[in-house]
């Protein structure tokens, strides 16, 4: 299961240039900073598992709920951004950004191998796309060697708020409307999960997203960010 009830995920890629850099940024800065905030608890950094997945890069910050995303202690940092993180940023390419608040989370844990799933829905009966999905994602979690599975929707007005952070950024497109994200201990256990989710007739124009982990963050007496 996910840390919390709201989440910020981020599909990314980066020019060639700049990789090296936003290694050292990412996991020696960047998440630490944002694990440090109140609310945060947990990031996650992935890669894409070959190119038919674009962006390369997804991360996820767990949150205790949706507000801590909107609230005064994230929007300072995004406020105030160091100027390693102006300068990495500004390499960043195809750039989709969701803050969003989680509709069902189930699994026993984290797994090494992770499935994204982005869509829209019809715009009438959500209420019974909001049962379909949350249905499927427990019977995802009954499949073999797969850890967890996990539905967000994203809050358009949030995740679209102009920052100094983004403000001279020409990278960001728009954000998911919906997305799902499937755990699994390889790669190959998220082919059957996908297909279920990709095949609902209430899940629109999916794009599939298939990653590895690269980094993750807690916030521990250990490492408190």
């Amino acid at each position: 299961m996910l840390c919390g009830q709201g989440v910020i995920a981020i599909w990314n890629g980066i020019s060639e240039e700049a990789r090296a850099d936003f290694y050292a940024w990412h996991t020696s800065e960047h998440m630490p900073e944002r694990i440090g905030i109140p609310g945060f608890l947990r990031g996650r950094r992935y890669r894409a598992i070959d190119r038919t997945t674009h962006p390369e890069f997804f991360t996820l910050y767990e949150l205790e709920s949706l507000e801590v995303a909107t609230g005064q202690d994230y929007l300072n940092r995004l406020n105030a951004p160091t100027p390693w993180t102006t300068k990495v940023t500004a390499a960043f390419r195809d750039t989709s950004r969701g803050l969003a608040r989680v509709l069902a989370t189930a699994g026993p844990g984290p797994g090494g191998a992770l499935a994204t799933v982005r869509f829209a829905v019809p715009n009438s009966g959500v209420s019974s796309v909001r049962t379909v999905v949350q249905d499927l994602t427990y019977e995802i979690c009954r499949l073999p060697m797969i850890t967890g599975a996990h539905i967000a929707v994203s809050s358009s007005r949030a995740s679209n708020v102009r920052t100094v952070e983004n403000e001279t950024r020409t990278d960001i497109q728009a954000p998911p409307h919906w997305f799902a994200l499937i755990e699994a201990c390889a790669s190959e256990a998220l082919d059957e999960p996908v297909r279920l989710f990709a095949n609902l007739e209430c899940v629109l124009r999916p794009i599939v997203g298939r990653y590895v982990i690269e980094y993750s963050r807690l916030k521990t007496d250990r490492a408190p960010g």
